[in-house]
């Protein structure tokens, strides 16, 4: 397991350094390791690293959903308003509504199918567009319409929906019969999540206020809370609806809010945890990744991600009318809405590994989809923004 471990950390960094150099986002880099070590090509990564993948996995998004909420300043959402808002979800829905049609013509798969395939590659990465929009802020591109600051707040927001949405499919796609329960599970997950993920936060707050720790053992806290707020999920589930990775995010958000200056020096604590994150992440997700498969739906596959894309732009346009943008910042913010990559990693493989139908289709468009448009979206975002966006002095 050591051999392993240290081939999948120092073949993922150098590919990543590499694809850095060709301007190109270092994930793919990742992707390639695992897809390079994994049991499909050279199988060089132990298998009780892959038994245990699924776990892994869930770790990682658990880091992503506490970075989100630590990051997210309500405050931003009031400032930028209904836009924001409405890019939290608008654009998701047309995406998963348009996977939802097209899929089933495309690739024959059934409606449920369809759906959890659309909740998974409709979601924004964090990966690629948050170190971007924070850029963007500290260089004052888009800084008067707070664009960057909109974008950053419904892309936070855009991936709990999506996730959210995502489990809610998978129960369906499990065999749980659909009743009109299961609609309103969805609400009820959201608004419990959200009321205990505020209310321990707050909780958090006063308790770091009043006990003095180091910032390392407050992280560690954090962690055992988020695993805590799942692991809650899957034992009440029997009974009540509620969306512990939300519980995660509305956590960090309501930490934030009532300790700002400690949900700063946090961020970097975790920023720091994701490097480690990051590489497990996207490597062993690669490692899934079966080349022959990936070859035979490779071409289907992009048809379906460039429709996907082109309804998601068009929801973005929906979620942008009668504002102050122009015509150059509307695309720009659509592009910008446009990356997948680190929630499809965490997610894409789910369905797999529950042995559900279309299990390995789902998760070759999620590779594939991430693929495509993590660098589309982030070369055009670098290139672009200088001379889309107004700079303020």
């Amino acid at each position: 397991m050591l051999l392993s471990i240290s081939l999948i950390i120092l073949i993922s960094l150098m590919l990543s350094k590499i694809f850095n150099l060709l301007k190109l986002p270092p994930i793919l880099g990742m992707l390639l390791a695992g897809i390079i070590i994994g049991p499909f090509a050279l199988n060089l990564i132990d298998p009780n690293i892959l038994n245990i993948s699924t776990e892994l996995r869930e770790i990682a998004l658990v880091v992503i959903l506490i970075r989100a909420g630590l990051s997210l300043d309500i405050s931003d959402l009031k400032k930028v308003g209904r836009p924001a808002i409405l890019l939290s979800f608008v654009p998701a829905t047309i995406e998963i509504l348009a996977v939802f049609i097209f899929a089933p013509m495309i690739f024959g798969i059934d409606y449920v199918s369809a759906l959890i395939m659309g909740s998974i590659i409709a979601a924004v990465s964090p990966a690629v567009v948050v170190p971007r929009m924070i850029k963007m802020m500290e260089s004052g591109y888009g800084r008067e319409k707070r664009i960057p600051h909109m974008i950053l707040a419904g892309a936070s927001i855009d991936d709990v929906y999506v996730i959210v949405l995502f489990y809610a499919f998978l129960k369906l796609g499990q065999g749980d019969n659909f009743q009109i329960t299961t609609l309103l599970n969805v609400p009820i997950s959201i608004l419990l999540g959200v009321i205990i993920g505020v209310f321990i936060g707050l909780m958090a707050s006063i308790f770091f206020k009043k006990f003095h720790m180091r910032d390392t053992v407050k992280v560690l806290i954090i962690f055992a809370l988020g695993f805590l707020f799942i692991a809650l999920e899957d034992g009440i589930s029997k009974y009540i609806a509620l969306s512990g990775l939300l519980a995660v995010m509305s956590f960090g958000i309501a930490l934030n809010r009532s300790y700002p200056l400690l949900a700063k020096r946090l961020v970097k604590k975790f920023e720091k945890i994701w490097v480690i994150a990051e590489i497990m992440l996207f490597v062993l997700v690669g490692a899934l990744v079966d080349i022959s498969v990936l070859l035979n739906v490779g071409l289907l596959s992009i048809l379906l991600i460039i429709i996907s894309m082109s309804f998601r732009m068009l929801g973005v346009y929906l979620s942008l009318l009668k504002t102050s943008l122009n015509t150059k910042e509307k695309l720009f913010t659509a592009i910008s809405y446009t990356p997948k990559a680190t929630v499809q990693a965490a997610i894409g493989a789910i369905p797999l590994s529950l042995g559900l139908p279309y299990g390995e289709l789902i998760l070759m468009v999620s590779v594939l989809a991430i693929i495509i448009t993590a660098p589309f979206g982030a070369i055009l975002m670098d290139h672009l923004h200088t001379k889309w966006l107004e700079k303020s002095q």
